[in-house]
């Protein structure tokens, strides 16, 4: 079990690596919670490989910087039609 946890970690961290997907986005494709995809890859992802861990960091925080963007614009979606 422990070890499925840990591959999960790196999995999930090669994904948002690759495709600069969000929690949410990631969450979904691998059919999890939000909580434990922002999880492995903030905790569990450290222990398990470092190097990778920082590098997701970097994507989560872009992310996390333009998030109010992506927000603005599913509002204009939702009353636009």
């Amino acid at each position: 079990m422990r070890d499925e946890v840990q591959d999960r970690a790196v999995i999930l961290g090669e994904y948002i690596l690759d495709t600069g997907a969000t929690v949410r986005a990631t969450a979904k494709v691998f059919k999890i919670s939000k909580s434990t995809v922002h999880k492995d890859v903030t905790q569990k992802l450290y222990y398990e490989n470092p190097q990778l861990y920082r590098m997701v960091k970097e994507v989560l925080e872009k992310n996390k910087q333009e998030r109010h963007i992506r927000g603005g614009m599913a509002t204009r979606r939702k009353y636009k039609g």
